[in-house]
């Protein structure tokens, strides 16, 4: 039996877990609705997991267990005041938060897929039905083998505005360039072809630009739509991508005290499936470097160095859970092992790449070297039952982090500096597709 699923049978979990949405009115308030995630089962007896909202606000994720006969909702009501008490600000609620429509920026959409026609679909249905007022979807297919994303566009997409457009040179950074180049929005928004996006998820990553001038990048929360192998259920119990539900801002003109590595420490930013740039602030930066992403020898890394390249530009960086999207993990062992050592080998790319580019940032590095090897120590530990929660940051159940895939992730930390050099040597002499021809 592979390691994960011994891990998580040994918790008494059987047949995965259960996601939905539990709407209250107020943290003691009654119950507004329970769903299921987008396209997902029923609730059913088990354990389920579902993010709490109050009154339409994500506030937490939480997790229950639901006996056959039980009432699922006030089963998971009961958990959540439980488990969110103490959590949630008083007002939180109450706050509005949010810019009115008619005032938004046009957004662009760009979404990188490679041969995923499936997976892509669905995150176009959730696309089509945002509640922005003007925006538009840009699908890039990168380096393609078969027709399959064109004609999936073509025949069923572009009658409802969605554009298409083909990037040959293969990396994820490589394909999201393109969509800059071709974006008419103000605001460029990038997220995957395995997620579906919350209806607000478009209007609620623009209303920070809105509200604040200095703001150049947003990145939204994102949460697990399955938990229903071992692989998946692991992957989001140490962390998955999930931010937290306290919205926050980056400036580099003040330091946040919690974060002593910072700009170096992108990843606390956010993900490359929910994020936001101004348009005219990203291609000033130069964009993604093309050389990082998934797709490339690098392996990964190309959000993370967009994200610090805005803040060494001096751009205030903001976090936003009302921005939502749920992603789709991978099922398999096999996709786990391929996760740890990707995200090892990103990091390290994506700080190579920020020196390269940037040298001057060498100093500033060496000064936090020390704390940095302790982090990326601490973050690619083999962690026992305990140390993390299971999926939810309130959650009552916990898994340990296997060795083996603390040892991936170091290996690709190893493997990191010499993945982006690769790239780079590939990719050289590659301009901006923006940028015009000499």
């Amino acid at each position: 039996m592979p390691e994960a699923e011994e891990i998580v049978r040994e918790q008494g979990v059987h047949g995965g877990i259960g996601v939905g949405e539990l709407d209250l009115d107020g943290l003691d308030g009654g119950v507004l609705s329970l769903t299921p995630a987008p396209g997902g089962p029923p609730i059913a007896a088990g354990e389920v997991y579902v993010l709490v909202r109050l009154r339409g606000r994500p506030v937490g994720t939480v997790i229950g267990r639901v006996r056959a006969g039980e009432d699922a909702a006030e089963v998971l009501a009961a958990a959540a005041r439980k488990q969110l008490a103490g959590h949630v600000p008083e007002d939180r609620a109450e706050r509005s938060g949010s810019t009115a429509l008619a005032r938004l920026p046009r957004a662009t959409v760009v979404v990188a897929t490679r041969e995923r026609a499936g997976q892509l679909a669905r995150a176009l249905d959730s696309l089509l039905v945002q509640d922005h007022p003007d925006y538009e979807i840009v699908v890039v297919d990168n380096n393609p083998v078969t027709a399959q994303t064109r004609e999936l566009v073509e025949n069923g997409y572009a009658a409802r505005g969605v554009r298409y457009v083909r990037e040959p040179v293969p990396g994820l950074a490589a394909a999201h360039n393109r969509g800059v180049a071709v974006a008419e929005g103000t605001i460029l928004a990038f997220t995957d072809d395995d997620v579906v996006a919350d209806g607000r998820w478009l209007s609620s990553l623009a209303a920070p630009f809105a509200l604040d001038p200095g703001l150049a990048c947003v990145t939204g929360l994102i949460l697990p739509a399955r938990l229903r192998t071992p692989a998946q259920i692991l992957l989001e119990s140490h962390g998955g991508f999930t931010k937290g539900f306290a919205p926050r801002r980056f400036d580099p003109a003040r330091p946040p005290a919690d974060e002593p590595l910072f700009p170096f420490t992108a990843g606390r930013f956010g993900s490359g499936a929910n994020m936001a740039f101004r348009a005219d602030a990203l291609r000033a930066v130069g964009g993604f470097d093309p050389a990082t992403g998934t797709g490339t020898p690098a392996r990964g890394g190309d959000d993370l160095y967009a994200f610090a390249r805005i803040v060494v530009a001096g751009h205030r960086l903001g976090y936003t859970p009302e921005a939502l999207v749920w992603h789709h993990h991978r099922e398999t062992w096999q996709d786990l092992e391929n996760q740890a050592y990707g995200y090892g080998a990103g990091l390290t790319a994506y700080l190579t790449a920020l020196l390269v580019r940037r040298p001057g940032l060498l100093p500033a590095l060496l000064r936090r070297l020390p704390r940095g090897a302790a982090h990326a120590l601490t973050i690619s530990a083999h962690r026992e039952a305990g140390e993390q929660s299971v999926p939810g940051e309130h959650g009552a159940q916990d898994y340990p982090w296997p060795r083996g895939l603390s040892r991936l992730e170091r290996r690709g930390m190893l493997y990191g500096p010499l993945g982006y050099l690769r790239a780079r040597y590939r990719v050289r002499g590659l301009r901006r597709p923006w940028e015009p021809t000499r």
